[in-house]
């Protein structure tokens, strides 16, 4: 959904970078994945096609906080019943 944003945090040697990837049209949504010791977080289409990517070494990421557009729509949580 357009408006959905992640934010990385990553070890830099002797300081931390933050970066963001940003769902920016609508009908996009940002996935993120961990494989093989590498964080990928990728802007997607409707289609599921990556529009742009991030890729990262999991040992160098201190924190990753997915944040969903303001006033979205609520996902259920299937276990709460």
């Amino acid at each position: 959904m357009k408006g959905d944003r992640v934010e990385i945090v990553v070890d830099a040697g002797d300081t931390t970078r933050t970066y963001d990837v940003v769902a920016t049209r609508a009908g996009r949504r940002v996935e993120t994945a961990v494989r093989r010791g590498v964080v990928e977080v990728s802007e997607v289409t409707r289609s599921g096609q990556a529009v742009r990517t991030a890729r990262f070494m999991a040992n160098r990421v201190l924190a990753l906080v997915e944040q969903p557009v303001p006033g979205g729509p609520l996902r259920e949580d299937p276990q709460a019943e």
